[in-house]
């Protein structure tokens, strides 16, 4: 390798770098086995912000009309609790949350089929713990659908 790629490495990260070395990375969710694009396919980083602002959002809405009846710090606090038992008790279940019926995406476990209704509680208190959502995989889960044994797919 040149010096010059060595040193200009860095402005296109670590990923370029490793490609023009000759490493093929395939496409989120080809380790599992998953289509790379349509119904089945590992869910975008867009589509799941969008899910979640939408969960949020109503979680927000719910503690500010049944629980606070204002706008504070106790409404956000109260909000992370209906999200851990909205989470909780929907993925669960049917395998989405209503913001993720909406930018239709389901929770679905890695062997396939439906998530244990234990391992959604699990995931549900990684997700409010917000940290382990921001830890990414190189398909695209996060650390808290890793430790659930968990993937999020396009419907």
């Amino acid at each position: 390798m040149d010096n010059r790629q060595a040193l200009g490495s860095w402005l296109s990260g670590p990923r370029a770098a490793a490609e023009e070395a000759g490493v093929d990375f395939g496409y989120r969710g080809q380790q599992l086995g998953l289509p790379e694009e349509g119904p089945g396919s590992i869910a975008r980083p867009g589509r799941r912000i969008g899910a979640l602002a939408v969960d949020w959002a109503l979680c927000m809405l719910i503690a500010y009309g049944l629980i606070t009846h204002h706008y504070g710090q106790s409404t956000g606090n109260w909000a992370v609790l209906i999200l851990f038992v909205l989470s909780a008790l929907t993925v669960g279940t049917v395998g989405a949350t209503p913001g993720k019926l909406l930018f239709r995406l389901r929770v679905v476990s890695v062997r396939g089929g439906r998530l244990n209704p234990l391992r959604g509680v699990l995931r549900s208190a990684l997700v409010c713990l917000a940290l382990p959502a921001l830890i990414w995989d190189r398909d695209g889960r996060g650390l808290h659908d890793r430790l659930s044994g968990a993937v999020q797919l396009r419907v």
